[in-house]
C-alpha cells in the first residue's frame, strides 16, 4: 500500500482557535479497490498547530486515535472548512445509519468512496451541482448492480449521503433531471446549452461561469463521470463531442480523460470480481447439495423401512 504523502501549499489564512481538521492523501494506486486512485484512512485524537518561519506555511500535527502515530502535513488551511467533521466521524455516521453487514466486494469500494467524497465535500470551494450528483449516482448504481436486496441497496445509499450531511433525495432528483434531459438531446443540441433557455441549460451555464472563475468551482472525478453519462444518454459517440463540451463548460479536458480512464478500469475490474464471487457462490452451493444428497437418501430409506415394518 502506498505511503501517506506530505502536501505543501503556499496560501494560508487565519482560522479561529478551535481547530478541527483532518486530512490524508495518497498518490494514485493500481488496485481496483483504491477507487479513482485515492486511498485515505485517518482519524485524529489531537491537533496541534505551529507556525513555521515562513508566513506562507503552517504545519499541522495530528495524532491518530487508532495507531497513536503522529502525522505531519503542510496544508493550506484556507482550502478546507475549518470546522469540518473528521473522516472517522463521517464513516462512523455511515455505520450508525446502516448497521447490517455489507459483503466485502461492495464494502471495500464503498469505504474508499466515502473517504474520498468526504475530502471533496469539506473543501471550501465545494458546492453541490446536479452533474456531480449524476456522476456519483452513476458510480453507485454501477457498483451496487447485483446487490442481493434492492431495499438494502437504497438504504445504503441513504446512509452514505446522510453521513456526508447532504440530502439523498436531492442527489437522486438532480441525477434523474439531467438523465431525462440528456435522453431527448442529440450531440449538437447537447453543446448548444449556452444559447438555450431551460432548467438544465441554466444549471450548465452556471457551472460554466463558476468554472471560468466567476464563482467557486471544485472539479472532481464524479463530475467527469457525470459528463460521460450525459454523452452516453445523448448517444454522443464522437470523441470530439466531449472535447467541445469540456470547452463549453470551461473544464480541463485532460483531467476528464484521466478520470474516465480510471472509471472504465474500475468497472472492468468490478465485473471480473463479481463474476468470481458468483462462481464461488455457485461452487459452494453445489458442494452443499452434494453433501446433502447422501443424507436425504438415508432419510428416505429410513422413512420407507419405517412404513413397511411398522412393528419393528
Amino acid at each position: 500500500m502506498a505511503a501517506l504523502t506530505s502536501l505543501s501549499f503556499s496560501a494560508v489564512t487565519h482560522c479561529p482557535e478551535r481547530k478541527k481538521l483532518t486530512f490524508s492523501s495518497a498518490p494514485f494506486l493500481a488496485n481496483s479497490s483504491d477507487f479513482f486512485g485515492l486511498r485515505t484512512h485517518f482519524s485524529y485524537h489531537h491537533v496541534g498547530v505551529r507556525a513555521s518561519n515562513s508566513t506562507s506555511n503552517m504545519v499541522v500535527q495530528c495524532m491518530s486515535s487508532v495507531t497513536g502515530s503522529c502525522l505531519s502535513f503542510e496544508l493550506a488551511l484556507c482550502g478546507y472548512v475549518c470546522y469540518a467533521p473528521t473522516v472517522s466521524e463521517t464513516k462512523l455516521n455511515f455505520l450508525k445509519a446502516y448497521k447490517r453487514p455489507i459483503p466485502s466486494i461492495y464494502n471495500t469500494v464503498l469505504q474508499e468512496l466515502i473517504v474520498q467524497q468526504h475530502l471533496m465535500r469539506y473543501k471550501r470551494s465545494y458546492r453541490y451541482d446536479p452533474v456531480f450528483a449524476l456522476g456519483f449516482v452513476t458510480v453507485y448504481d454501477k457498483l451496487m448492480e447485483g446487490y442481493p436486496s434492492d431495499e438494502d441497496r437504497d438504504a445504503i445509499f441513504q446512509a452514505y449521503i446522510k453521513a456526508l450531511k447532504e440530502d439523498p433525495q436531492e442527489y437522486r432528483i438532480g441525477a434523474r433531471k439531467l438523465e431525462e434531459w440528456a435522453r431527448v438531446q442529440n450531440p449538437s443540441s447537447l453543446l448548444e446549452f449556452s444559447s438555450k433557455e431551460g432548467e438544465v441549460e441554466g444549471i450548465l451555464k452556471e457551472i460554466a461561469e463558476r468554472a471560468a472563475g466567476k464563482g467557486e468551482f471544485s472539479y472532481n472525478r464524479f463530475f467527469a463521470v457525470g459528463l460521460f453519462r450525459l454523452l452516453e444518454l445523448a448517444n454522443a459517440t464522437d470523441p470530439t463531442i466531449l472535447d467541445k463540451l469540456c470547452a463549453a463548460l470551461n473544464i480541463n479536458k485532460r483531467s476528464v480523460d484521466r478520470d474516465l480512464d480510471v472509471y472504465r478500469n474500475l468497472l472492468s475490474k468490478l465485473v471480473q470480481a463479481k463474476e468470481l464471487l458468483k462462481e464461488y457462490v455457485d461452487r459452494e452451493k453445489k458442494k452443499r447439495d452434494e453433501r446433502a444428497e447422501p443424507q436425504k437418501a438415508n432419510e428416505a430409506i429410513t422413512t420407507c423401512l419405517g412404513e413397511q415394518l411398522p412393528g419393528l
